[in-house]
């Protein structure tokens, strides 16, 4: 029983229904960047690049004729086998102009160097493509040490036009009650997880659902507004 609700949650991670509100405690804020990124996907086609692409979990969202997975090279990147390329950290190993559209989806706040991190995706994106951007504004340190920035609006538009794009379209996710609620489910999931996937999805089904639900219920309450919110996501043209 208990590895079928751990099964149920990995499908949920990323693409929550709503029975997610029960095994997910990033049910909000996924749910909001998957919709903004839904939003945007009509503006990627072509050979498209996922920058730091994970296990590319919003690769189904994208009707694209290549989709191309990059990682940083290092001995877990290549173990998880979802990449197809591999970089040193500074250059992508591909010909200037090579990709039509570019995903990056919360990776820039582990740069040190954006500006030089997104001349290099300026680089490999062909005159006229899109960057698909996603960063979070509002939320925990992560993946520690190697988590640098937050960046808001106006301070990431900023960084996308000194890198030579155009800025397209900018959106914020979970711009209202429901962001204090997905505030301490993270909280809340730091605490609490276990080094048991179990005991973890006890503490979620127990301590986080029941959250989750008070947000669905509540959150919509506060009005939406367009100064605290969890991600931005924004697309810019070469």
């Amino acid at each position: 029983m208990i590895g079928a609700v751990i099964r149920f949650a990995r499908r949920q991670q990323f693409h929550p229904g709503p029975l997610a509100v029960l095994v997910n405690p990033f049910y909000f804020a996924r749910c909001g960047l998957r919709d903004a990124i839904v939003a945007c996907a009509p503006l990627i086609r072509g050979r498209v690049l996922d920058v730091g692409c994970g296990r590319k979990p919003y690769r189904d969202l994208f009707a694209v004729d290549d989709y191309v997975g990059l990682e940083i090279d290092s001995p877990e990147t290549r173990g998880r086998g979802f990449a197809d390329a591999f970089y040193d950290g500074r250059t992508f190993p591909f010909a200037d102009g090579e990709f039509d559209s570019v995903i990056c989806n919360q990776v820039l706040e582990h740069v040190f160097t954006p500006g030089e991190f997104l001349a290099e995706i300026r680089r490999v994106l062909k005159p006229g493509g899109h960057l698909l951007l996603t960063v979070p504004f509002v939320w925990d340190e992560h993946e520690q040490p190697f988590d640098y920035a937050r960046y808001s609006s106006f301070g990431l538009a900023h960084l996308l036009r000194g890198a030579g794009f155009e800025v397209v379209d900018q959106l914020r996710t979970v711009a209202d009650g429901r962001l204090l609620f997905q505030l301490l489910n993270a909280m809340l999931f730091k605490r609490l997880r276990a080094r048991s996937q179990v005991l973890t999805a006890v503490a979620v089904a127990l301590v986080m659902a029941p959250v989750n639900v008070l947000g669905v219920v509540l959150g919509r309450l506060v009005p939406s507004g367009r100064d605290l919110y969890l991600d931005n996501v924004v697309v810019a043209r070469r």
